[in-house]
């Protein structure tokens, strides 16, 4: 596996496909890491995109950062910043899930020169940094020995794929949760890393990022699971309507790990994204409820998707 070294540490990452194709780079949340990516990068390369996969240092990551690394999201947004700068991409575009979608709002505040586009799928949004009930768990992880304890506790993968079950529609292998959370089972950097990062979490910030994320210039698309009760849709309505042009395609059989639950769907809607120069409106991917496409991308079925072009 590559990796990137940053003035904060290394990142790992995994770079499948064309090289010289456009680049899309992929941003998870807390607690996982970029093989929540895996069937969705997959596809997206197949289709002839370049797919970049790191593992980014939010309690999953595999070697800890350096003790002086600012592990505040606006810091880990920086090392996002600095990851597209070490690699020289130009026009990239950032899929986000979960917390990665709070680090990629930040991350266009601080500096958007190398993204084209942005896809959000469920993720923290104005001052549900994180949401409920999820804000509790995270005061409570800061508290000392809490981390420990919880992450001892995960190395049984029952009790691991409990943990992350309201977050998916189809349950998590056991095996898969037990990665996750091994990093941070194992290793004492790697879980002050992530109560340095979730001590530092402010939904101020990224209330305040919103009102700068019309600036960037670029196109976004909100492909986002209708039936997760905790990222809800109307926040990916009210998040489309900070950008200068955003469309909101909903997704079905799917809670929050969009990637996870539906990644042939939402790999259709990233390619499709992707591959589409024409301003202001992107073509959704007609999916049936259970998530299956159905035919092409501009064929009839696919759920209503709100639009906000440039008409500012």
């Amino acid at each position: 596996m590559p990796a990137a070294t940053l003035p904060d540490g290394t990142i790992h990452y995994r770079d499948l496909g064309d090289p010289t194709a456009p680049p899309v780079v992929f941003v998870h949340g807390v607690l996982v890491n970029g093989s929540l990516w895996d069937d969705v990068a997959h596809a997206v390369a197949a289709a002839g995109l370049r797919a970049i996969v790191p593992d980014w240092p939010l309690g999953s990551h595999p070697e800890a950062m350096a003790p002086s690394a600012d592990m505040s999201p606006r810091g880990v947004a920086r090392m996002i910043v600095a990851f597209l700068d070490h690699l020289e991409l130009t026009d990239a575009c950032l899929v986000a899930n979960d917390t990665g979608g709070a680090l990629t709002q930040l991350a266009l505040t601080i500096d958007a020169r190398r993204v084209g586009k942005v896809v959000f799928t469920n993720c923290d949004t104005f001052d549900r940094f994180p949401p409920p009930p999820f804000d509790r768990l995270f005061r409570a992880a800061r508290l000392p020995g809490a981390l420990r304890i919880g992450f001892l506790a995960s190395r049984s993968g029952r009790l691991a794929r409990i943990g992350y079950a309201p977050l998916v529609a189809t349950p998590l292998e056991s095996d898969t949760a037990r990665a996750w959370t091994r990093p941070g089972a194992t290793q004492p950097g790697v879980r002050a890393d992530l109560r340095r990062f979730l001590a530092a979490i402010d939904p101020t910030e990224l209330e305040a990022a919103a009102t700068q994320l019309d600036r960037f210039p670029g196109r976004a698309l909100m492909a986002w699971a209708h039936e997760d009760p905790y990222f809800r849709i109307e926040d990916a309505r009210r998040l489309a309507a900070c950008f200068r042009s955003a469309t909101v395609v909903e997704i079905d059989a799917s809670r929050t790990f969009v990637p996870h639950d539906q990644p042939a769907v939402l790999a259709d809607h990233i390619t499709a994204f992707a591959r589409d120069h024409t301003p202001g409106n992107v073509t959704a991917t007609p999916v049936t409820p259970s998530g299956t496409v159905t035919g092409r991308p501009d064929a009839a079925g696919t759920r209503p998707a709100a639009h906000r072009g440039d008409d500012r």
